[in-house]
């Protein structure tokens, strides 16, 4: 069985309460079955992890870096300045995606610059939850996997 990592950052766990104006009422939970509906067909599962602390992700990542096949990261606030976050994903061997569920661009010129986008295989950002699903999709080519 192949396993997509989804890999969510701070504040990310409040999704559905916190400013539903800015990131919708769906919860982790809502998008965590999208996603694993999105690449059931091929046969994958979602390990689904999300951390408040820079610090965890860097660990779930170094330690699932041989055992899954691609990642989806919304590293929240952490694209700002997550510079050890950054170090881990250059590391990871698999194709992965940044999502973010706002348009970052569109919002305080802080946000604009994304440390880890660089190395990403493909920015996904402002679609809301859908973004997740079309991370999930284009994970799925890249990885190879059946559609």
């Amino acid at each position: 069985m192949n396993t997509l990592l989804l890999l969510n950052g701070p504040n990310l766990g409040i999704l559905g309460r916190r400013e539903p104006e800015i990131y919708g009422t769906d919860t982790l939970a809502d998008i965590e079955k999208a996603v694993a509906a999105e690449v059931s067909d091929a046969g994958w599962e979602v390990l689904s992890l999300q951390h408040d602390s820079e610090g965890d992700l860097v660990r779930d990542i170094h330690r699932h870096h041989s055992d899954t096949v691609g990642a989806i990261v919304n590293p929240g606030a952490l694209m700002i300045a997550g510079w050890s976050l950054r170090d881990a994903l250059a590391a990871y061997p698999r194709p992965w995606i940044e999502v973010h569920l706002s348009n970052v661009w569109a919002r305080e010129r802080f946000r604009h610059e994304s440390v880890i986008a660089p190395l990403a295989s493909g920015v996904v950002a402002g679609l809301g939850p859908m973004g997740y699903r079309l991370a999930a999709a284009a994970l799925l080519e890249l990885a190879g996997g059946e559609r």
